[in-house]
């Protein structure tokens, strides 16, 4: 087997080059995986535009497992695996077992990248749906976005509102199961409840027949990441209204009007996830969900060779020519369709 391999490693802001390193060795519990893709995610857009020499990024991974630890018994060599951990812009990564998981032969290398699928679950089990049909809107159509439409078609939800700057963004949210489009500068009054649509409220006023409960929608989901994104979902929020927030929010820090949240008495949700394990379990699940056939999700649309990879996140920020998502080949062999 060979002892050096290829990764890519920062120059600088925006700026990276492939260097040979040595391939890591395992341990007791460990896998030592040849990556065949590594997703690339909106999360270390920021981190690539301001690295620093000899930073290191990826974390989305599939491949096949090369040499197993001692202690390992769920993997053997040549199983395709997906999972967390590693870092993954390089060709062998160490993944610990507990970590990891088996990919089935239906799923291509490209749709079984699990992490960002384990993530999308985690926010969606955030936000239940309380009776089937109810209605639920998603601001911002990008990767995430999409596959959270998808998995609220599949949990029951009923009008799927969607919304974003793009029309390609739109023309995909349609295809992934939502009921109806808007750009933001087309979105009906009536969804918007902020101080200037609701007017004057008598807070004596009770139930249903309040403007308060006519004005906005129940639940929202944001997935943009940026300043604009987040006050538009929180302007969306109706009374007692669920706000979801699992945008990549790493680029600053953010102002919210939370005199309106305040008064619209909505729940704040961060759909984010750091219980490790629990992830871990959900990229199983995900993968059982989409090999079973229970959520139709595919968003990878774009291959690219390591050589590529400033290229691949200057088309990620630019998100043209219907680019959903982009993964990097850093291996030749596996079960990928590109």
């Amino acid at each position: 087997m060979k002892t050096t391999m290829r990764q890519i490693v920062m120059e600088g802001p925006g700026k990276s080059r492939v260097m040979e390193v040595p391939v890591p060795q395992i341990g007791k519990g460990e896998l030592l995986v040849r990556v065949t893709l590594s997703g690339i995610c909106h999360s270390e857009l920021y981190p690539w535009m301001t690295a620093k020499k000899g930073d290191t990024l990826g974390h989305e991974s599939v491949g096949i497992v090369e040499k197993v630890g001692e202690g390992v018994e769920a993997f053997r060599p040549g199983d395709r695996v997906t999972g967390l951990g590693g870092g993954a812009f390089k060709e062998y990564i160490v993944m610990q077992a507990e970590k990891t998981v088996h990919v089935p032969d239906c799923l291509k290398d490209e749709d079984a990248i699990s992490e960002p699928l384990a993530c999308m679950l985690s926010a969606a089990m955030k936000l239940p749906i309380e009776t089937l049909g109810d209605p639920v809107a998603v601001v911002g159509c990008g990767y995430m976005g999409l596959g959270m439409i998808s998995l609220f078609r599949a949990m029951g939800y009923g009008k799927i509102t969607a919304i974003d700057k793009r029309p390609e963004a739109l023309e995909n949210a349609l295809r992934f199961g939502a009921t109806e489009v808007f750009t933001p500068d087309t979105i009906p009054e009536e969804y918007i409840m902020t101080f200037d649509t609701m007017g004057k409220v008598d807070l004596s006023r009770d139930g249903d027949n309040a403007p308060l409960f006519a004005m906005g929608c129940p639940t929202v989901m944001e997935f943009t990441g940026t300043q604009d994104g987040l006050q538009l979902a929180g302007d969306l929020v109706r009374a007692h209204g669920r706000l979801g927030i699992g945008g990549y929010h790493n680029d600053g820090p953010r102002s919210i009007n939370y005199m309106l949240w305040n008064f619209k008495a909505i729940t704040t949700i961060n759909c984010h996830e750091r219980r490790i394990s629990y992830e871990a379990r959900l990229c199983q699940r995900c993968i059982d969900l989409l090999a079973g056939g229970q959520w139709n999700f595919k968003g990878v649309t774009r291959v690219y060779d390591m050589e590529e990879f400033d290229r691949a996140n200057e088309e990620m920020a630019a998100h043209t020519n219907n680019y959903i998502k982009g993964a990097i080949r850093c291996s030749t062999y596996g079960n990928g369709g590109f």
